[in-house]
């Protein structure tokens, strides 16, 4: 799969050495760099790169602020932040990004947001339609729970978190909950082209959501949702460096 590849960043250095890095990866095709956001959105007007590798902190516009505008955009570009700040994680999660990257970037690092971002892509590909049947014009990701009398439809953004209970799982939206038979694994390998966390063996949740996370005990942490109970859910010691390294894109 070849990928269009637009980066915004004001240093040049920094654009330079992202470029070179980015180069030595198979099927990456470089398309014009912004050095700063309103840049970056007339660019991505006139080229539509399937993702863009920005910076928060950039003249003119900023980062997370560029984001937005093109969040509203009808064919939105795949987003990764790359950056020196560690305290801007969760608000890039906020704007639906990819991965986020602390620099110096390590090669190692740009690989794992390159997977991510071909798995992306992949599963926004519509299915190739059987012969003699007219092609999906769009394709609408829904999560299809039976609950053993019927199959609720569910917009995956829409899941705060998911936590096993006894031989069901049962899934939380802000305004309701739902059982479902399949097991807490198979909705993570469902929801892998959506930003869902695995915090501990029994909880799966929506980092989108993370509103807090505070120590706890023997290296465990109690993380705090965004929603209006402010629900509480632990992470376990053998999760909590993964989840603290993925917010701090390291």
């Amino acid at each position: 799969m070849r990928i269009r590849v637009m980066i915004a960043e004001d240093e040049r250095l920094a654009r330079e050495e992202l470029a070179y890095l980015l180069a030595q990866e198979e099927e990456i095709e470089l398309l014009p760099n912004a050095t700063n956001g309103r840049e970056l959105v007339e660019l991505v007007a006139a080229h539509e790169p399937d993702v863009v590798f920005l910076d928060i902190k950039m003249p003119e516009m900023e980062g997370i602020q560029a984001a937005r505008m093109l969040a509203a955009r009808k064919r939105q570009p795949l987003l990764v932040f790359c950056t020196a700040y560690e305290n801007y994680a969760l608000e890039a999660f906020g704007v639906n990004a990819v991965d986020y990257l602390l620099k110096p970037i390590e090669p190692h690092r740009l690989q794992q947001t390159l997977t991510r971002v071909r798995g992306r892509l992949q599963s926004a590909q519509p299915p190739q339609a059987p012969q003699g049947t007219l092609p999906q014009s769009t394709r609408v990701a829904k999560l299809l729970l039976d609950d053993g009398e019927r199959f609720n439809v569910i917009d995956p953004e829409a899941i705060l978190y998911a936590m096993r209970d006894d031989r069901v799982i049962q899934i939380y939206t802000a305004t309701q909950c739902y059982t479902s038979k399949m097991t807490l694994q198979q909705l993570e390998d469902k929801m892998k082209a959506h930003p869902f966390f695995r915090i501990h063996r029994s909880y799966l949740v929506n980092i989108l959501y993370v509103a807090e996370i505070a120590p706890w005990f023997n290296g465990a942490y109690n993380l705090t949702l965004k929603d209006a109970k402010r629900t509480q859910l632990p992470v376990s010691r053998s999760y909590a460096k993964e989840l603290l390294k993925l917010l701090e894109g390291s």
